[in-house]
Formats: C-alpha cells, sequence, structure tokens
C-alpha cells in the first residue's frame, strides 16, 4: 500500500486528482487533501510522512515551498501547477516530475511509473547499504590486535603483522612477517572465531595462515596442497583434499 498526500487548493482538481490516482493504482491510499501552507504544517506535526505527495505550487496563502522550507520532508513530490516559471525551485526538493495543469491520465501515469523505478532503485540501494553496513559492523567485531606477554612486559601485536599460528600442543606460536615470535597459550579454536576469516585461513589442526603470507601453493599427493609461506615455518603446511577447493577459493579472495 502505497500513502499519497494531496496538497491542492482548488477542490475540483483535488477530488480529479484523487480519482485518476485511484483508478491507475488501486493500492495508492489518500491520506488527505489539504489545501494551505498552514493545513500541511499542522499536518505534518501531527503524522508521519507520506510514501509520496502531490502537490500544487500556488496556494491560497502562498507557495507550497514554504512548507518545505521549513519542515525536512523525506517524501517525493510529484508538482501539479498551471506555471512552468518554478520547475528550478522544484527541482531543489525531493521532486519527481512537474506535471503542467490540465492534468491528464497519461501524465500521472507515466510520474507514477517513474515514482515506482525510483523507489525500486533506492530501495535496492538501501538494501545494500544495509547489508554493507552490517558486514562491516560483522569485521569490526574481529580482533585487530592481540596481547602476548614476554616476562613483565604486555605487548601488543597487530593481527595484519601476523603471518601464521602455530600449535604446538598447548602453546600457540606466533610468527609475524618480519619473522617476530611470540607466545599464546590457547587453542586455535579460539582464535580462528575472532580473527577474520577472509584474512586467516584453518589450514590444518596446526596452522592458522594469513593470505598476505602465502607465497604459493603446491599440488601434493592424493589431491592434496602444500602450501609455502613467506616466512619460514616449523613444518610444512598440508591442506587435506577436503579443504583444498575450500582454501583456494579463499585465497583468490572469493
Amino acid at each position: 500500500m502505497i500513502n499519497v498526500l494531496i496538497i491542492e487548493d482548488e477542490a475540483k482538481s483535488a477530488r480529479e486528482l484523487a480519482n485518476m490516482i485511484g483508478h491507475i493504482d488501486r493500492d495508492i491510499q489518500i491520506l488527505a487533501t489539504l489545501d494551505s501552507i498552514e493545513q500541511a504544517l499542522n499536518w505534518f506535526a501531527e503524522n508521519e510522512q507520506p510514501d509520496l505527495i502531490f502537490s500544487d505550487i500556488q496556494l491560497a496563502d502562498g507557495l507550497c515551498f514554504d512548507i518545505y522550507n521549513q519542515i525536512d520532508i523525506k517524501s517525493p513530490v510529484i508538482f501539479c501547477t498551471a506555471f512552468d516559471e518554478y520547475l528550478i525551485n522544484a527541482f531543489d526538493t525531493n521532486a519527481v516530475s512537474y506535471l503542467l495543469k490540465p492534468i491528464t491520465r497519461n501524465q500521472v501515469e507515466r510520474a507514477l511509473d517513474k515514482f515506482y523505478s525510483l523507489k525500486s532503485a533506492f530501495e535496492t540501494l538501501q538494501e545494500r547499504q544495509k547489508l554493507t553496513g552490517l558486514l562491516q559492523q560483522i569485521k569490526h567485531q574481529y580482533k585487530t590486535a592481540l596481547l602476548v606477554y614476554q616476562k613483565e612486559k604486555i605487548i601488543p601485536v597487530q593481527v595484519k603483522d601476523i603471518a601464521f599460528f602455530y600449535l604446538d600442543k598447548t602453546i600457540v606460536n606466533i610468527t609475524t612477517l618480519n619473522g617476530q615470535r611470540y607466545y599464546l597459550s590457547g587453542k586455535l579454536e579460539e582464535l580462528n572465531k575472532v580473527l577474520d576469516p577472509t584474512v586467516f585461513f584453518r589450514a590444518n589442526r596446526q596452522f592458522l595462515i594469513n593470505r598476505a603470507a602465502v607465497a604459493n601453493a603446491e599440488r601434493f599427493f592424493a589431491r592434496k596442497l602444500v602450501i609455502k609461506l613467506t616466512v619460514k615455518t616449523p613444518e610444512d603446511i598440508v591442506v587435506s583434499k577436503a579443504k583444498a577447493a575450500e582454501f583456494l577459493h579463499w585465497l583468490e579472495g572469493a
């Protein structure tokens, strides 16, 4: 259901426009017909903004632009007027179309088609923006630094600088891209949950590796892969046949 507000000071024109809109699209509901700036300001103060506004420009108590100057109108507007001199002013607002009187059904249909097209494109953009925002929020939840302890010192290690994590029994060894080494107590499973999966890949039980550190991958027997990093590793990094395709998909950033 599309909620439409009509701002028109000529009662006959308002009725004709409302009937025309109703015949074109039965899913449109006319919320109200207002005939002055004062009435419009009072209406907006008490109601939510409509999905669309059909607005005459010259009203009984002034130009409709006084409404839009006083209230932050988010609704798109289809202007209906007998004068073309206000065209520039109209498109300083949320104008979708500018219809010159006498208004025909064909004009209104074209204006509504334009509104629906813009509405669809805007909603698609909004959904994309929401999704992007959500993904960014999720991404921001991942660790950007880890605290490691060296005797009395607490050292923040930037996650982006870590080449790989290696599990040696119960100790996690950290090696950075420039070859520095640190140690953490804990499990790779816990680290895997707090690190960005687009950056780090759980190659096997021992290794969690950074894409930035991958030099190449070689085919191994039984369709496994051996991963070579830009820094030396305690042992070969072998990716199983079951995870080989997933690794390659991750490596290309897909």
